[in-house]
């Protein structure tokens, strides 16, 4: 390839006949073969300007025929003027017209782009003009020749307005240079790279921990602020903006702030610094014991609520927790939002003070009397209360007596004569009732009532109206696999034995009787311990002086006092009823399959966490066991709901 330099070196011909020793032709046509052949299509060569028209140019390059050049490639048309010397590129040695096609714009970019290549490579450093948008980037007039500086590469950060930066000069870092294409790209990301590093290390050098710099807020995320200290960022925690509590960082910092901080942590060898912004300020955790001591009324706001508590600011940057079980002496606290709203104003006392842990317990509660104190004096042992029944356990019903002071009927004390499987099968919610206050126990928040101790003993008068051998009627109360009760009156029910149906042999008891059937039996046992009456519907169908012919041989050798056990043992013995475990104390009802029993659904339904938890770890005294498993089925679920102290004060304000 022809070099600018050679090109612009070369003489042109002066076909003057005087230079040539007076005409010699044959050297003359000699010599301007010679210069035919140092033309060449994409060679630079130099011309004079001969004229100047209206779109063109005329200009001689020492050719046979004169070239032109389009206006439109001079920037100023009266820059040029005729005699004037110019570098032009060949681009056709001859048109349509016989004319020469000459480029001066051509001329300028390839010796430019000539000059740039033995001025500069890749990796040098060089200044240029932004001057447009393209697709993926923006073009760079370097010295004349565009260069193409993608989006990726224009800065550390992604640049959303890249009109800013048109027809501005910045130095760039040549990335790329292709010969062929006559392409350069650049990267200005690159050289802001490597000064921030510089800066960054010599800042490293210079940043101690605990000391205040002034930085500017670069940036705001969920979880803190990054801060620009002029060669490096910093991270502001959100833990770190405040002793007090902010849900996001952007209440305290807005982009573009600038802020003072102070030092928390370096990591040299990661090259990150920990800032804070709170530390700058006193904390108020400082002297806390002092200025809230423990017993103290505050009044403070809800600032944030949690299942098992909220917390409440008592000044700026101090908050304390008040656990659900701190909230009321007598309602069942589930949640906190079931109570308090964020933004509530209460009143509060301080339990306990923690500065090293930067925790306080507060208690509502505490704020009020608690009526649990003075509970014996309204209810004492023995007095009869009125209340609406408000829930079922599987062990009891809830009574309510006063608004949040319940008390608990244990099945065992709802009834004289049955045994009671669950309390829906005697009362129903929201039943108003009467009952007899058996235990008052303030300590644990408990209220035992008796249902059945309200009412007479129905047993007290059934030995002296009921005999064995009489005649009685009534309907069928409950079916079970073994037999049948039946309601005799009084709300005594006697069992009728499923050996005692039916002469002939009875495979199931609910195929002869029903629940509501009304049928006659004949007395056949009293037990007066058990509270039990033995019915025989097939003793009933003797006739009377059969049955007392067989009693009189059956009492006959009965020695005096011999109690009704022994009696109706005999009984046993005389009608085929065979000593069994349903006659055996509580073994009917262990054994029983009852087919009209409570729906299922209402007593699955039915849960502690409806129930006051102050009464519902309640059980008869009588039934211990039954006592434990509520017991156990109450803190089952306070665990489950709440968790403990110790849990509860793990999340901290800071959190």
């Amino acid at each position: 390839m022809e070099t600018a330099e050679q090109t612009q070196t070369k003489e042109h011909v002066d076909f003057d006949v005087a230079d040539f020793g007076g005409g010699d032709h044959e050297t003359m046509a000699q010599l301007y073969e010679q210069t035919l052949k140092d033309f060449k299509e994409g060679s630079i060569v130099t011309g004079k300007v001969l004229e100047i028209r209206n779109n063109e140019v005329l200009i001689d390059i020492g050719y046979k025929s004169e070239g032109v050049v389009s206006a439109h490639e001079f920037r100023n048309m009266e820059d040029v003027a005729v005699g004037d010397e110019l570098n032009v590129l060949l681009a056709q040695i001859e048109d349509d017209n016989g004319m020469v096609v000459l480029s001066k714009q051509q001329a300028d970019e390839k010796l430019q782009w000539e000059r740039v290549l033995s001025s500069f490579g890749e990796g040098s450093v060089i200044e240029g003009v932004v001057k447009t948008r393209v697709r993926g980037g923006l073009i760079v007039d370097v010295d004349g020749i565009e260069a193409f500086l993608p989006g990726s590469q224009i800065d550390v950060v992604p640049v959303h307005n890249t009109d800013a930066l048109l027809n501005q000069r910045f130095e760039f870092r040549i990335l790329k240079i292709s010969e062929e294409r006559r392409n350069i790209i650049l990267s200005r990301r690159e050289l802001i790279e490597e000064r921030l590093r510089s800066k960054r290390k010599e800042l490293m050098q210079s940043l101690e921990v605990g000391q205040r710099v002034v930085g500017k807020a670069k940036n705001i995320t969920d979880f803190g602020v990054f801060v620009d200290l002029t060669g490096m960022d910093g991270l502001l925690h959100i833990t770190d903006m405040s002793w007090g509590r902010i849900r996001h960082p952007s209440e305290m910092v807005n982009v573009g702030d600038e802020i003072e901080v102070v030092i928390l942590d370096i990591d040299r060898d990661r090259e990150r610094v920990s800032l804070g912004l709170k530390q700058s300020q006193p904390n108020p955790w400082e002297d806390i014991g002092a200025r809230y001591p423990v017993g103290s009324r505050l009044r403070g706001s809800v600032v944030n609520l949690v299942p098992y508590g909220a917390f409440v600011e008592i000044e700026k940057g101090v908050e304390g927790l008040v656990h659900v079980s701190e909230m009321s002496w007598t309602k069942r606290i589930a949640r906190a939002s079931d109570l308090i709203q964020v933004g509530d104003e209460v009143d509060v006392v301080v339990l306990s003070v923690n500065k090293e842990e930067q925790k306080i317990a507060l208690g509502m509660r505490q704020t009020e009397d608690n009526p649990w104190d003075t509970v014996q004096a309204r209810y004492p042992v023995g007095s009869r209360v009125h209340g609406k029944i408000r829930n079922f356990t599987s062990y009891g019903a809830f009574v309510e007596l006063e608004d949040g002071i319940d008390g608990m009927i244990h099945v065992s004390d709802m009834s004289w004569t049955r045994k009671v499987n669950h309390p829906s099968e005697v009362l129903a919610k929201d039943e108003e009732v009467d009952a007899l206050v058996l235990e008052v126990d303030p300590s644990n928040n408990r209220i035992s009532l008796g249902l059945k101790q309200a009412a007479e003993d129905p047993w007290s008068s059934v030995v002296g109206k009921y005999s064995v051998g009489d005649r009685v009627s009534g309907k069928v109360t409950k079916v079970a696999s073994f037999g049948a009760f039946v309601d005799i009156g009084e709300g005594v029910d006697g069992l009728v034995h499923i050996s005692q149906l039916s002469e002939s042999h009875v495979e199931r008891v609910k195929d002869v009787l029903d629940v509501g059937d009304h049928v006659e039996a004949r007395i056949v046992r009293i037990d007066r311990a058990e509270r039990r009456v033995g019915l025989s519907i097939k003793a009933g169908e003797l006739p009377d002086e059969e049955f007392a012919l067989q009693k009189d041989e059956i009492l006959e050798g009965l020695r005096p006092g011999e109690d009704m056990v022994a009696l109706s043992g005999a009984f046993d013995e005389a009608f085929g009823l065979a000593a069994s475990e349903e006659w055996t104390p509580g073994g009917a009802e262990k054994s029983a399959e009852v087919a009209d029993e409570a729906p299922k659904a209402e007593a699955e339904a039915t849960t502690e966490a409806e129930a006051p938890a102050v009464t519902e770890e309640a059980a008869a005294d009588e039934t211990p066991v039954e006592a434990e498993e509520a017991e156990a089925e109450v803190a089952g679920e306070v665990s489950a709901e709440a968790p403990s102290d110790a849990e509860a004060e793990a999340e901290t304000p800071k959190e």
